[in-house]
């Protein structure tokens, strides 16, 4: 298993623009990491500096505990997945895979079970003399995966590998791609601008904007326990309050009295996911509220209710009472999708304060 670091890495262009500024995150070995955030916000570059594609202009890549940061991309043991999957439309299955292998003086013998056990991995068994030209998009998607492992790295890292496939496939590959990594037990770095693929895959994520690593942790961390409104937002459905303080300086939402420990100064921002509210009957202590729409989803239920905090987005499971629209009803907060920060301070890991309520 290897081991991915990178230590106040920078790259800076000369115009003085920056694609990645003085990001520090240890990946977990062994485990499958994601690069998430909005387009231009240095996934990608950072994946980059990671394979020595880019160098950076300061700061310090270390592989294995090595810094590598001008050790050439052939000598690093780590393979980068190509968003366009790079594919060589001459050859056939078997002549894509075994490229590297062959270009770096393996035996011919070797590089035929090589190449078989690389494709086996990926579900391709069968397909080493088809041309690559009369492959799907997620067939060429494995062909370019079992060619990355075929080298055999200690490091795998996949640039966007979800981004050119539809729905159906896009789930398919996704949970192949998480089953490949748990049997192999590769460290893994995969760059996607998709909230949803990154928590369905990841162990460890660290999400980006405008070069810099805003919130790192588990998925969980990042959807339950936000440490700022951009992440709260490009994680998933939000609402954003003001919270008030109560004269022992607990924070208040309304006449909710949340279980945080609340930011010490300045004004506190209060994220509710939708899941979190719990719908109660309007005899019961709460957020007094009316409904005013109701979807029904199948295994849970979706409603809009109306409250002295506004028109808020309600998700429930599908065993939960069907509240009708027009009904008034009661809101509480459950144990989890609830965080704080301080709004009038510049967002870090010491400034939120993620525990459940």
């Amino acid at each position: 298993m290897g081991s991915l670091e990178l230590r106040n890495a920078t790259r800076r262009f000369a115009d003085g623009t920056f694609a990645v500024r003085d990001v520090s995150v240890v990946f977990p070995s062994g485990r499958l990491s994601t690069l998430l955030g909005p387009s231009g916000s240095g996934k990608t570059s950072l994946l980059r500096l990671a394979a020595g594609l880019d160098s950076p202009s300061s700061g310090r890549v270390l592989v294995d505990g090595m810094d590598v940061s001008g050790v050439p991309p052939g000598d690093r043991n780590v393979t980068m997945l190509f968003q366009d999957y790079a594919l060589f439309p001459h050859l056939d299955v078997a002549g894509n895979v075994g490229f590297g292998l062959r270009a770096g003086g393996v035996s011919p013998a070797s590089v035929r079970e090589r190449v078989r056990g690389a494709l086996a991995m990926v579900g391709l068994d069968s397909f080493e003399r088809r041309p690559v030209r009369e492959l799907s998009g997620g067939q060429q998607q494995r062909v370019a995966l079992a060619r990355a492992l075929v080298i055999q790295p200690s490091i795998l890292l996949l640039d966007e590998p979800l981004s050119n496939l539809d729905d159906f496939l896009k789930r398919h590959l996704r949970e192949e791609i998480r089953a490949l990594q748990q049997r192999l037990g590769i460290t893994m770095v995969c760059v996607t601008h998709d909230e949803k693929d990154a928590m369905a895959l990841s162990d460890f994520m660290v999400l980006l904007k405008d070069g810099q690593a805003i919130q790192a942790g588990s998925p969980r961390e990042l959807y339950e326990r936000p440490i700022n409104e951009f992440v709260a937002a490009f994680m998933g459905d939000a609402a954003i309050f003001e919270a008030s303080r109560a004269p022992d300086g607990s924070p208040l939402l309304g006449p909710l009295r949340l279980n945080l420990p609340a930011p010490s100064q300045g004004r506190i921002q209060v994220m509710v996911r939708p899941e979190a509210w719990l719908l109660l009957p309007a005899s019961r202590q709460g957020l007094p509220g009316r409904v005013t729409r109701r979807s029904y989803l199948g295994r849970r239920a979706e409603y809009e209710v109306d409250t002295e905090l506004g028109v808020l987005l309600v998700r429930t499971s599908q065993s939960a009472a069907m509240h009708q629209p027009g009904a008034p009803v009661s809101l509480a907060l459950g144990s989890r999708g609830v965080a704080l920060w301080s709004r009038d301070t510049r967002a870090g890991p010491g400034d939120a304060c993620p525990g459940p309520v």
